[in-house]
């Protein structure tokens, strides 16, 4: 069965709109990328979409109430509203160091959850 998809690549700021089609589930032709990026975007948004996620969590002793978070490295896109729960039930004490890891593997993906900045005590 043929099918056709369309989405805009968000790999560089071009935003191409993309075309790839399909046969039984299988990518026959990416079409519409203006450069090599766009082809590899397609591939991976058709086999393994992921996400970057952001966000951020309660911290106790902090100069500031909250410290703002994200994905080490991209998600899969299919995990991130059971990531954005893990996330909204973490709870940290400052000192908090950026890049520290504060969830590991979230939700089983080999993704960790790191802070974004660094936050002194209060």
């Amino acid at each position: 069965m043929i099918e056709d998809r369309k989405f805009i690549c968000a790999s560089c700021t071009i935003g191409c709109e993309l075309r790839v089609t399909l046969n039984s589930g299988e990518i026959v032709r990416v079409a519409g990328n203006a450069c090599p990026r766009g082809e590899t975007y397609a591939r991976s948004e058709i086999k393994d979409p992921r996400r970057l996620f952001a966000s951020t969590v309660r911290v106790t002793g902090g100069r500031l109430p909250v410290c703002p978070v994200r994905t080490k490295t991209p998600a899969p896109k299919g995990k991130i509203f059971d990531i954005a729960k893990e996330v909204a039930k973490l709870k940290i004490k400052a000192p908090v160091k950026i890049g520290q890891v504060l969830i590991h593997n979230v939700c089983g993906t080999d993704v960790d959850i790191v802070a974004s900045r660094d936050l002194a005590s209060a």
